[in-house]
């Protein structure tokens, strides 16, 4: 007999970053509509000749087409276009979807800066490009988890996931922006957990390994991609669905007594005690 997760009824969550059609995001948003949540799903509004080739191929219409989704299982969606790292977009954001449902039950902080320049070593690294990392991963988190946060405390309780890295742990070479950023929302995260928990609020953070999204492309799937994948003990790359099972997890009845924790979806990558 299964132990189906419970609780997600008439919920409300809202997902950052979850407009691409290979991404962690859109599959988040999908599962918990799924599991019985109306979703706000945001994304950046990209143009769309910067979409990868699979995306123009199959019409896909960024945010749009993961509101379409949500809505053919059935619950309501609402799709907008959000600065994560602006302060005023992220308060209007709050403000539409009060007006839109009435509520917030969970948030899922997925917004992320694109893989680029920031990966080289920190004495080589533009400030431009510090601070880009820094405002979207970091700031882009706290300015979320702050808005939606004092909803969530007003109503007397609610869920924030942050989607990290286990970069922000392992602290690799060469990815001194990108590991700090993630780092930082570890901090964040158990400290803002600490704080909210009282009202009946829980914050935690997932880091993934390596998911096999469009923001590996820039790997390639050629022999760097198989040496990574081979690196890994469980001896595959995740998915999306493996990031989704464990944020349905942590905002579920049957999570409900799990806070401020930062917990690794890497197939093994990164072993602590």
């Amino acid at each position: 007999m299964g132990y189906p997760l419970t609780g997600f009824d008439g919920k409300v969550a809202v997902v950052t970053g979850a407009g691409r059609m290979r991404s962690i995001g859109r599959t988040v948003a999908v599962r918990l509509a799924e599991a019985g949540c109306d979703v706000v799903v945001t994304g950046t509004g990209r143009s769309p000749h910067t979409y990868p080739e699979d995306e123009r191929a199959a019409g896909w219409r960024d945010v749009e087409s993961v509101a379409d989704e949500i809505r053919d299982s059935g619950r309501r969606a609402l799709a907008l276009v959000s600065d994560a790292a602006d302060d005023a977009a992220v308060a209007g954001l709050a403000d539409r979807v009060v007006d839109e449902f009435g509520r917030v039950d969970i948030l899922v902080n997925n917004a992320g800066a694109a893989r680029g320049a920031d990966r080289c070593a920190v004495v080589d690294l533009d400030a431009a490009v510090w601070r880009t990392v820094i405002d979207v991963n970091l700031t882009g988190t706290f300015l979320a988890s702050q808005v939606f946060g004092r909803l969530m405390v007003g109503r007397g309780g609610g869920c924030i996931v942050n989607i990290s890295s286990i970069a922000g742990k392992r602290l690799s070479p060469f990815a001194g922006a990108y590991a700090a950023s993630k780092a930082g929302i570890h901090a964040l995260t158990a400290c803002m957990a600490q704080e909210v928990g009282p009202a009946g609020v829980r914050v935690n953070a997932i880091c993934p390994g390596v998911i096999d999204t469009s923001r590996m492309d820039a790997v390639g799937r050629g022999d760097a991609w198989e040496r990574t994948v081979a690196g890994i003990p469980l001896g595959r790359a995740g998915t999306g669905d493996d990031v989704a099972a464990t944020v349905l997890y942590l905002c579920s009845e049957q999570g409900a007594w799990v806070t401020g924790q930062a917990w690794n979806v890497d197939g093994g990558s990164v072993v602590q005690h």
